[in-house]
């Protein structure tokens, strides 16, 4: 049963309470910590990414058009559509011989509440290129086009880039493929559901692949690599992932997905966190994941200092005037 994971005041009074299932695990499978249920089924949504980019690796296609450091790391992300993620989305593009109308995508506004405004006011119109999963889409067309599959329906369930994908998933979080049922995302690819113990666990794998085979050993040390080398790539400015993954100096990587999930992966600690909140409240997101890093003692103080705003958060008024505080309000227990 979920936990009360953040209490929101306004004043003197917890005025909002939201409640989640946490669960830390190593790469072997042991549940370390948890909070609620570690057990929770539930969509990996976009913390599945760096999961989903492998296959871009493993099937050649990244070798093949020799995609570097920076357009592997737009494939993992959930991006504020800075310029630097379109133009990188862009040569992706370029190098593969495709334009943006083959991205399935859907138009979208900006993550980010301040570029989506300055976009309006410039008149710049919704495209695909916009679309956080833009990125993602990209790397999937890279590998279609390098494996001859169609391009028209790469999103399709029953695609065989789509199947790849879930093989995959279903590897690197060590749960049986029939077991994982899939919906629909928000970029009309399929989403996979699995438990939370397995999302933690396929995240101390990514980072910490020793225990898998040789293909899925390199290609998870090459996404990591890019992950952590381009933390602004993975969302943007002022974004919770890059700036934990920026703060954190090659400590870890750290993913959000939609409705309320987070995953992180601590390399050479061997960790792996899966967290969600079960009113899938986004902006609640931040102190849950520090609060778990903090009592891990995964980060200095120097880094824990840089990364403050995140740990307890202001609750602000229209006015922007601090009128109460967004907190952390359990503990993990050891099983």
């Amino acid at each position: 049963m979920a936990e009360t994971l953040v209490h929101v005041t306004r004043g003197k009074i917890v005025e909002c309470i939201h409640r989640g299932d946490v669960v830390v695990t190593n790469n072997h499978g042991d549940v370390l910590y948890y909070a609620g249920n570690p057990f929770k089924y539930t969509y990996f949504r976009s913390a599945a990414k760096p999961l989903q980019a492998l296959n871009v690796l493993l099937s050649g296609a990244a070798r093949r058009y020799e995609l570097n450091k920076k357009e592997l790391a737009v494939i993992c992300a959930s991006h504020y559509a800075e310029d630097i993620h379109i133009r990188t989305v862009e040569e992706i593009l370029e190098k593969i011989g495709l334009s943006p109308v083959s991205i399935l995508a859907g138009p979208s506004t900006s993550l980010s509440k301040t570029i989506a405004l300055q976009n309006a006011r410039d008149r710049k119109k919704p495209n695909s290129l916009h679309n956080d999963c833009s990125g993602k889409h990209a790397g999937m067309l890279a590998t279609c086009l390098h494996k001859g599959y169609s391009i028209k329906d790469y999103i399709s369930e029953d695609h065989p880039l789509q199947e790849e994908i879930l093989s995959i998933i279903s590897d690197i979080c060590n749960y049986p493929r029939e077991k994982i049922l899939s919906g629909i995302d928000g970029c009309s690819v399929p989403v996979h559901a699995l438990p939370l113990y397995n999302m933690a666990q396929g995240y101390a794998r990514l980072t910490n692949p020793e225990k898998l085979t040789p293909p899925y050993r390199e290609a998870s040390r090459q996404i990591v690599d890019a992950i952590i080398e381009n933390p602004k790539m993975i969302a943007g400015t002022g974004g919770f992932c890059s700036d934990l993954i920026a703060a954190s100096h090659g400590k870890l990587i750290g993913k959000v997905g939609a409705e309320g999930v987070y995953c992180v992966g601590i390399k050479e600690k061997n960790i792996g966190i899966a967290v969600k909140l079960e009113d899938g409240a986004m902006g609640m997101l931040p102190p849950v994941v520090m609060h778990v890093l903090k009592t891990l003692r995964i980060l200095s103080q120097e880094e824990l200092n840089v990364l403050k705003n995140y740990t307890i958060m202001n609750n602000l008024n229209d006015s922007d005037i601090k009128v109460g505080e967004i907190k952390p309000a359990f503990k993990l227990n050891i099983l």
